[in-house]
């Protein structure tokens, strides 16, 4: 058995003894420029999409349910800022509600004007008679009490619920008729489905606050709610067609 001082000294000489680390047939200097990236094979490019145009009365009815919802979604806005500066003077701790109502429908105001604009639709010429009439809805059931002006919510909520509803199915409509003909359905016509089902229920989430704020309460409740609701069903078919 080798005795440690030589194993020691065996250790030393190996550790310093001088390999090389490249042959005689390696070159002198290495290059740090990393290589190409070897060409990986190209995937194939998708198929066009089979897209059915749309007819004149498909986009006559597109072109209504574009202009009268961005009628409904300034009028919602001017009931709000209408409603809110009563409300809050006697209902102070109402304020995070109110102004998360007013933003969600400021919030769909916006997406119709950007539509409107991007598709040339003409907007309604009834403009300025839904601004004074939403103003002075939001002011006067305001001034009723908060029962009052939650009742004016509950009716324009349902209302406008139901009206989303109704074009939602229209759409679902159109999209299962191309598919049973075998055409494609585009992002654009995909996407606003998405984007009418969730401002619908952003809106029917606005009713349910409403309830729970007493919307019930308010005398006579039948009353109030009905003619708001009749005077929302006349707004809306005067909007689509005018």
């Amino acid at each position: 058995m080798a005795s440690p001082r030589r194993l020691l000294r065996t250790a030393r000489q190996l550790t310093s003894a001088k390999t090389p680390l490249l042959t005689s047939q390696s070159p002198r200097h290495v290059s740090t420029t990393p290589s190409p990236p070897l060409p990986s094979p190209s995937s194939p490019p998708l198929p066009p999409k089979n897209l059915k145009p749309l007819t004149e009365s498909q986009r006559e009815m597109l072109s209504s349910f574009l202009r009268v919802n961005q009628a409904g979604e300034l009028a919602a806005t001017l009931i709000y800022t209408a409603q809110t500066p009563p409300i809050l003077a006697r209902e102070p701790h109402l304020r995070p509600l109110m102004n998360h109502m007013y933003d969600q429908e400021a919030d769909h105001l916006r997406v119709f004007n950007s539509l409107i604009a991007k598709h040339r639709v003409r907007p309604t010429a009834l403009y300025p008679l839904w601004s004074v009439l939403a103003t002075g809805l939001g002011w006067s059931t305001a001034v009723m009490g908060k029962e009052a002006a939650m009742a004016c919510t509950e009716a324009v909520e349902t209302e406008i619920g139901g009206h989303y509803n109704a074009q939602i199915r229209e759409l679902l409509k159109m999209v299962s008729e191309w598919e049973a003909e075998g055409y494609d359905v585009g992002e654009e016509f995909t996407e606003l489905i998405s984007t009418l089902r969730r401002i619908r229920d952003e809106e029917l989430e606005h009713l349910d606050h409403a309830v729970e704020h007493d919307a019930q309460k308010a005398e006579p409740h039948w009353l109030l709610t009905g003619v708001i609701r009749a005077g929302c069903r006349g707004a809306i078919w005067v909007s689509e067609r005018v």
